[in-house]
């Protein structure tokens, strides 16, 4: 069962923030909202599976309008997530339609004990939690307890119907609305991905008048002629070489990223003599679908259209690989696409989220966002949730990180490689001597790599979410780049100048989260996992459960670490490390229980954990995590 017996049940925790959104100003509380079904949402607007729940959570507002409010509870990660303006500006990016909670010290995290992003928990008529799941995929069981609450509070007339405390601002029509992605095209013009609006925009080469717009504006999937056809939040833009947009009727490939599908669109052109022909849009591959684990991952075979993808972001032609390039952040992986091929398949990443160097098709990737080719072939990738950057040789098929520590590290500090730090960063860019600019996203700032020197230095600062670069003809002799500024709405030109470089250093910095105290010695590691009602185990496969565990620092973890069916795990800690992280990857198969179905839906269920942990006196002896409970 997934929700416990009303005497059972637990009063929810006040709702502790420092303010809300989408409520008209008003302060919410848990006694404003009995008598409704409430869902509290952990995210944090960084996190690309929380992105995920934002959309699997839109269908199930609309159809139980009147009996739950859903709220929001943002819960920051990174140092920039704190700042108040910018998840305002994140608010509205998403389109998130329900009431948040700003919570940028965790405090409401902490009073419900939440240990990773997402997490989901479910309020009954009378404020008490009914039930809780960590991770992504789970609206068909949200739904399910959604029903079985309404019908309690239906019985004992406590359900109180009627809209949810939501007050949202109006949108006004713009030129660009947090775009993320530019490209020059073939003949000089620019294009921009405008994420914000569900559209592509194309300036004529000054950056600054608009030529076309590509989509109607509005959140769909819809082929055909420019102006008719719909996006949802695209990014990515790859421009194919003359010779493959010859063959294969096409001349650009975007990354719908929240439609999860490619889109090719051919180009409108003028023809002598002639009337202009129409830009077409089309779609490329996916389903539509999220890709959820235990669907098939594309190895070079089948159609494109038969596969789901998961949240496809950043795009570039790679003559190395002859194919197009997607950083596919929603799953941590680089998948290639052939478009005369007409193929998918996975270049690198395991779909487990961390930083693993080493052989691709064993690489750990943490929501890589931006990819571009360098000189020599290699490719360079923004792995965003390590605030790293990583470079593929798609030679020897390996990938190496340049920057970047891990999931929890972060700052802004110039210097060596080794000790350089980013935060967040959503783009890269090759700039003619060979340097890498990076979109340094979080510190609102361009950094410059050198591959060679393998140092890091600061070139601008003060921009808005920068989110990605153009290298522009230079002006007055100093190179230039057009830099997407997301949260401005606005392309910028950076001056590249020896003059304007500079060592910047504020600190490297760790993600704040509430550490668990944890006993000496042995630690019971549990992930809770009770299958949804009406569902079962799935054994027809062979286990239908998997956790690894490990730590950081490594040595930390001294026995009980790897990966076993085993959800209950014992692990020895060494004691010349008090303080550390604890990886947990859990996931967990379920089928529907019906004996009279031949054929049962499947189910599977993931989450990843990274929890602080410090050795203390009176510290507890095990550590329960809650995969659906």
């Amino acid at each position: 069962m997934t929700s416990s017996p009303d005497d059972a049940r637990v009063r929810a925790s006040a709702l502790r923030g420092r303010g809300w959104l989408n409520t008209g100003g008003v302060d919410l509380s848990l006694e404003d909202l009995r008598g409704k079904i409430v869902v509290l949402d952990f995210w944090t607007f960084c996190c690309v599976n929380c992105l995920h729940v934002l959309e699997e959570l839109r269908p199930l507002e609309h159809s139980w309008s009147d009996e739950v409010v859903i709220v929001g509870v943002h819960s920051p990660k990174f140092e920039f997530e704190k700042d108040p303006d910018a998840l305002a500006a994140n608010v509205q990016r998403y389109e998130v339609a329900h009431p948040v909670i700003d919570d940028p010290e965790l405090r409401t995290w902490s009073e419900y004990g939440v240990k990773a992003w997402p997490t989901l928990v479910v309020l009954d008529t009378h404020g008490r939690i009914a039930a809780s799941m960590s991770g992504e995929g789970h609206a068909e069981n949200l739904d399910a307890v959604i029903a079985r609450l309404v019908a309690e509070g239906e019985v004992d007339g406590s359900l109180r119907r009627g809209p949810a405390p939501t007050v949202l601002e109006e949108r006004t029509p713009q030129t660009l609305r947090f775009p993320s992605k530019v490209a020059e095209l073939r003949d000089g013009r620019v294009i921009v991905s405008d994420t914000g609006q569900h559209r592509l925009v194309i300036f004529g080469p000054d950056g600054a008048t608009v030529d076309e717009i590509i989509g109607a504006g509005q959140r769909g999937h819809d082929d055909g002629e420019g102006p008719e056809a719909t996006f949802t939040e695209p990014n990515g833009i790859a421009v194919l070489p003359d010779e493959v947009a010859e063959r294969v009727g096409y001349d650009l490939v975007v990354a719908d990223t929240a439609g999860n599908r490619l889109r090719g669109v051919a180009l409108g052109h003028d023809r002598f003599l002639r009337g202009r022909t129409a830009t077409a849009v089309t779609t490329l591959a996916g389903t539509g679908e999220q890709w959820m684990q235990g669907a098939p991952l594309p190895a070079g075979e089948g159609d494109p259209l038969g596969f789901a993808l998961s949240t496809p972001w950043d795009l570039t032609w790679s003559d190395a690989l002859g194919a197009v390039v997607i950083t596919m952040a929603g799953i941590h992986q680089i998948w290639t696409f052939d478009p005369v091929a007409g193929t998918l398949a996975v270049l690198a990443g395991t779909t487990h989220e961390g930083l693993v160097d080493g052989d691709l098709v064993r690489s750990w990737w943490a929501q890589p966002s931006g990819v571009a080719p360098l000189a020599d072939g290699r490719l360079v990738v923004a792995d965003s949730e390590t605030s790293a950057i990583r470079v593929i040789d798609p030679q020897d098929l390996t990938v190496t990180t340049l920057v970047g520590e891990g999931l929890f590290d972060f700052g802004h500090v110039d210097g060596a490689f080794g000790t350089a730090r980013l935060q967040h960063p959503l783009g890269v860019t090759v700039l003619p001597d060979g340097r890498v600019a990076v979109a340094d996203t979080y510190n609102g700032s361009i950094r410059l790599l050198d591959l060679d020197a393998r140092t890091v230095v600061t070139v601008a600062t003060d921009l808005s979410e920068p989110s990605d670069a153009l290298v522009v003809p230079p002006v007055d002799g100093i190179d230039q780049l057009a830099v997407v500024e997301s949260g401005a709405n606005r392309l910028t030109w950076v001056p590249i100048a020896k003059a304007a470089e500079r060592h910047v250093d504020e600190g490297a910095q760790q993600s704040e989260r509430p550490v668990t105290e944890i006993a000496a010695g042995t630690l019971a590691v549990r992930v809770l996992f009770t299958p949804p009602e009406g569902q079962k185990l799935d054994e027809s496969l062979g286990p239908s459960t998997q956790v690894s565990i490990s730590t950081t620092p490594a040595a930390m973890l001294r026995s009980g670490g790897g990966t076993s069916t085993a959800m209950t795990r014992t692990i020895e800690l060494d004691p010349a490390y008090p303080e550390g992280v604890l990886h947990v990857s859990a996931r967990a198969a379920s089928c529907d229980a019906d004996p009279a179905v031949e054929f049962p839906a499947c189910h599977m269920h993931q989450q990843d954990w990274g929890v602080p942990v410090r050795v203390a006196d009176g510290g507890a002896d095990g550590l329960d995590l809650a995969l659906l409970g």
